[in-house]
């Protein structure tokens, strides 16, 4: 078993022991089983999947860093919402082009270009995660994520 932390600056948002992760990186998508070597590398906006013997968990990440030490994996983002929280899909597209429009507004200011670059991120993120939610067999959240 491997001991996976999702963590936001708002919240732990999973910590549970799990059979492996997968999670998009800056060298692609890998999957994290025990004894993994140690690596430190970027996380990517998309879909995290937690593998448990009681089914999988989904989560759109945004760009963070990942630690792997062998017995863990610590993912530090700056969101990670579940599936479960997940809208319909014109929802997010709605978002995803409202955050696209302020993006335009906003590129001559950098800090306000680069909220509205993060919460783009975070949009394609959960239009990934939406997507891909219904080919994964779901179990219920863990007690200490509910």
């Amino acid at each position: 078993m491997l001991h996976l932390q999702i963590i936001t600056p708002d919240a732990i948002v999973f910590d549970s022991e799990v059979e492996s992760v997968t999670l998009p990186t800056g060298d692609g998508e890998i999957t994290v089983l025990p004894k993994h070597i140690p690596l430190v590398t970027t996380v990517l906006p998309g879909s995290l999947i937690a593998r448990q013997k009681s089914g999988e968990h989904l989560f759109a990440v945004s760009r963070g860093t990942i630690e792997i030490d062998g017995a863990g994996v610590r993912v530090l983002v700056r969101t990670a919402d579940a599936a479960d929280a997940f809208a319909d899909e014109e929802a997010i597209l709605k978002a995803k082009e409202n955050a696209e429009k302020l993006m335009l507004e906003k590129r001559t200011d950098a800090e306000a270009f680069a909220e509205a670059n993060a919460v783009l991120d975070r949009e394609l993120a959960r239009l990934k995660g939406f997507r891909r939610r219904s080919t994964l067999r779901r179990s219920p959240m863990p007690p200490t994520q509910q």
